[in-house]
């Protein structure tokens, strides 16, 4: 299996603007599923995540995060949000495809460009499945991102249906046979 790239975080940012763009007018005030954000919130956290990993690639730190943070205006509107989250996954996208293999940047250690694409894919996917759930819509992430961001961030993740499986690596759900987790975290770092 490949590492995952700037292509993939393109087709996770289209899958998760093309099912949240449908919906604008619903009630984006509710908990996006199980998170104590809202709907609105969690779009915002998703944009500044991919910005903050945007920057990561491209000023390539080796200690720590960049001091900087995203500020998403109080009065934007969800329309708004989305169209900050496609800037700010297009401004990772682009700084993934100008990085060379041999880049390492810092999160929780040495991280390379695949990682950075594994971790904006994985952010995308799963705030977006939260964010559906709070507005009650049905959507499934795609298996084939799901697999790739698997292999990448969750090396030692069980078998089975990587929808289910990356969801249950997150604590998001349940996956027969495994107890539920309610402690994780994703291997970005590679020396």
């Amino acid at each position: 299996m490949r590492d995952p790239d700037h292509t993939d975080l393109d087709q996770a940012r289209h899958a998760a603007a093309t099912v949240l763009a449908a919906h604008l007018d619903a009630d984006w005030s509710v908990p996006a599923g199980p998170l104590d954000w809202t709907c609105r919130d969690t779009a915002a956290h998703i944009a500044h995540d991919l910005l903050a990993y945007a920057g990561q690639v491209a000023a390539a730190p080796d200690d720590a995060y960049l001091p900087c943070d995203l500020t998403v205006r109080p009065d934007a509107t969800v329309a708004q949000i989305l169209q900050i989250m496609t800037a700010s996954g297009g401004l990772l996208s682009v700084a993934l495809a100008a990085a060379g293999p041999e880049l390492r940047a810092w999160h929780w250690g040495p991280c390379d460009p695949s990682g950075f694409a594994a971790m904006g894919m994985a952010e995308t996917l799963l705030h977006t499945h939260d964010i559906t759930q709070g507005l009650g819509v049905v959507w499934t992430i795609p298996a084939d991102l799901a697999m790739l961001v698997l292999h990448r961030l969750f090396p030692d993740a069980p078998g089975g249906d990587p929808p289910a499986v990356l969801l249950w690596c997150t604590g998001r759900g349940e996956l027969p046979g495994h107890p539920r987790r309610t402690d994780w975290s994703w291997r970005a770092a590679r020396p």
